[in-house]
């Protein structure tokens, strides 16, 4: 079943394209935040023996919206389904990446003087709490994709 979506849906080569962008830019902006990437002065990619853990979420999280994105716009089209069916997935993309997003100095300075204890609680709760919210975030990617996969071979038995 998930080999044949994969097939059904990337055979369009737009799909594809969209989840290799979706999967670079989420993954370039996210190992950036999380000072895997650094720009100044020169470009640098260090990955940390202690964070290789948060890297690997990372390319997770990414990869799986990456997938999930192109699954649910797949069956919106198809389908006719609103947001409301495939937004879960979306959800997933969201809470993965402000796991994530949060936990760097510059934004997180930027949140507390913006919103002042709201924003340094809701900073603190997002690094301390990074890598079970990436946990969680990648369960309900693994849960869209499960559901998006069977909503599609089931509605391409019906068209066929």
């Amino acid at each position: 079943m998930y080999h044949e979506v994969f097939r059904i849906v990337y055979s369009d080569k737009k799909y594809l394209v969209l989840s290799i962008a979706i999967f670079s830019g989420l993954l370039f902006s996210l190992a950036l935040v999380s000072e895997f990437i650094f720009l100044s002065p020169v470009f640098v990619f260090y990955v940390p023996p202690y964070a290789i853990v948060d890297f690997v979420l990372i390319v997770a999280v990414s990869s799986l919206s990456a997938i999930v994105t192109s699954l649910s716009i797949y069956r919106i089209r198809i389908k006719g389904n609103g947001l409301k069916r495939s937004g879960v997935g979306f959800l997933g993309s969201i809470i993965g990446a402000g796991a994530g997003a949060c936990g760097c100095s510059s934004l997180g300075f930027s949140a507390i003087s913006i919103f002042g204890t709201v924003g340094g609680t809701a900073t603190a709760f997002l690094t301390n709490y990074e890598t079970p919210l990436r946990l969680v975030a990648i369960a309900i990617l693994c849960y869209t994709y499960y559901a998006s996969a069977k909503d599609i071979t089931a509605k391409c038995k019906i068209i066929k």
